[in-house]
């Protein structure tokens, strides 16, 4: 399957204090703007690889003072430039 799995935030210090502990634990993320499929708002998200959801949820539930809006899975849209 070829998707990315967003964790969307209520606030950028929400976003960064699960950022500060992905990079403790040596978690693979990306800092990404939230896709508007998701959410209007224009606000961060950190993008995981959907198979390491799990472990990034035990962290999000470790911690309960960081806040999430949710964790959603999205197929990536693949484009052919040159067709």
């Amino acid at each position: 399957m070829n998707s990315n799995t967003y964790i969307l935030f209520p606030s950028h210090s929400d976003g960064l204090a699960l950022e500060k502990k992905l990079k403790e634990e040596s978690i693979k993320y990306t800092i990404s703007p939230t896709p508007r499929s998701l959410s209007e708002c224009c606000g961060i998200s950190i993008m995981i690889s959907p198979e390491i959801c799990h472990t990034v949820e035990s962290i999000i539930k470790e911690n309960r003072d960081i806040r999430i809006s949710g964790i959603h899975t999205i197929e990536r849209k693949s484009r052919d430039w040159f067709k």
